[in-house]
């Protein structure tokens, strides 16, 4: 089944008229996005784009062999008139099926949100799923049959659909995960495409034809990835959005609860509604049996926390204490860690603080803390796939 991408955009694309965001100011040539509309095998035609002869005549295609135009959703961008000679578009009823003459049988799929998400299954046997801008599949029982070959749907905007189709088995190692519907807050060029294959997604330019059922272009998902930067950079949800279209995660507080800290209680506070509701939380230090048990992807939060409570440990804060030992033992329980690291077959997102690019410390207590976090980052950094930098919320690629 070929799958011809007519546009990709919002529906308003991008981008957007009259807006002077930077993103849409970014939105240029290969960047710029016209309303998602998707051709398939020249016969069946879900939702429209403005210029939809232009869009398929510009990916070598025509529309004259149409023989089913469908609808997601009401639209509700710039007026679009049906292309002279094409049959009348609308909406299918949910779970309603649809036999076309061209052998494709397309289903209505209920979605949690207004509109209507398409199954269709290909003269071949290849199965798509297309999802409507802002939404998820509703009802979806635990497991499904086989996983579809390709999602088409709203990546960005609704990353907890793909958690949910890959929780049911919808979504397998095998399907190809392409993102549409993109409007000027999705991150504009390779923030994108990084923060996509993330999700295991990808986007495409319009005019794209795809091939359903054959084996997809596959994205580079690290499996161990650190995320560094200074305080209030976004790091933490940098880390929390590389892992928020997984079905389980376990998030690993390492800062514990402090009891009677009205600041810190308020900081938990927020990182917990920020958080997916299925997501499990564990508060301990004991990352590396973690590391070593099978499960679902952790997201550890953070090592600098961790190796407070390290130090802690060992007496670490006390000159004495530091040099009858506590230095010896500190590089054992670390040692342990990046091991731990390097042999995990889980996927980890770990965050860090990076301490050493401000005032040095007045105190020599402080001074040890900074030198080893920089140690501890360092060889965790060495063991991981991915190293990001946030600055100012914005995400620098150091290494993958």
């Amino acid at each position: 089944m070929e799958l011809t991408l007519l546009g990709t955009g919002a529906p308003d694309g991008l981008p957007r008229p009259e807006c002077p965001c930077a993103a849409c100011a970014l939105a240029r040539g290969a960047g710029a996005r016209s309303s998602t509309a998707l051709l398939v095998d020249g016969a069946l035609l879900l939702d429209l784009t403005p210029d939809a002869v232009f869009a398929a005549a510009r990916a070598g295609h025509s529309l004259s062999g149409v023989r089913q135009v469908l609808l997601t959703h009401p639209h509700d961008g710039p007026a679009v008139e049906l292309p002279a000679g094409l049959p009348p578009a609308g909406r299918v009823p949910d779970g309603r099926e649809l036999t076309l003459i061209s052998g494709h049988r397309v289903r209505a799929v209920p979605m949690d949100a207004p509109g209507t998400g398409y199954e269709v299954v290909g003269p071949e046997g290849s199965r798509l799923l297309y999802l409507p801008r802002g939404a998820a599949p509703a009802g979806l029982p635990d497991r499904v049959g086989e996983p579809y070959d390709m999602v088409v749907g709203d990546v960005v905007g609704r990353p907890d659909a793909v958690a949910r189709l890959r929780a049911a088995g919808a979504v397998g190692p095998a399907t190809g995960i392409v993102a549409v519907h993109l409007d000027h807050d999705a991150p504009p060029g390779a923030e994108l495409g990084r923060r996509l294959a993330a999700a295991g997604a990808r986007a495409v330019p319009d005019g794209t034809t795809l091939v359903v059922g054959e084996a997809p272009e596959a994205p580079a998902v690290p499996r161990r990835t650190l995320v560094t930067g200074g305080a209030r950079s976004g790091k933490s949800v940098e880390a929390e959005r590389r892992l928020e279209t997984f079905p389980e995660v376990v998030y690993v507080a390492t800062g514990g609860d402090r009891e009677g800290d009205a600041d810190w209680a308020a900081r938990v506070g927020l990182h917990r509604e920020r958080r997916p509701a299925v997501w499990r939380t564990e508060e301990t230090c004991e990352l590396a049996e973690l590391l070593a048990a099978d499960g679902p992807p952790l997201l550890i939060d953070c090592l600098s926390l961790w190796l407070t409570d390290a130090m802690d440990r060992v007496g670490a804060w006390d000159d004495a204490a530091w040099a009858g030992g506590g230095e010896e033992a500190l590089r054992a329980r670390t040692a342990e860690l990046v091991a731990a690291v390097r042999a995990t077959r889980r996927t980890v997102v770990a965050v860090t603080n990076e301490t050493g690019s401000g005032v040095v410390p007045a105190t020599a207590a402080g001074r040890r803390f900074r030198d080893e976090l920089g140690r501890l980052n360092a060889a965790v950094a060495a063991e991981c796939e991915q190293v990001l930098l946030v600055v100012a919320g914005q995400a620098l690629t150091l290494r993958g």
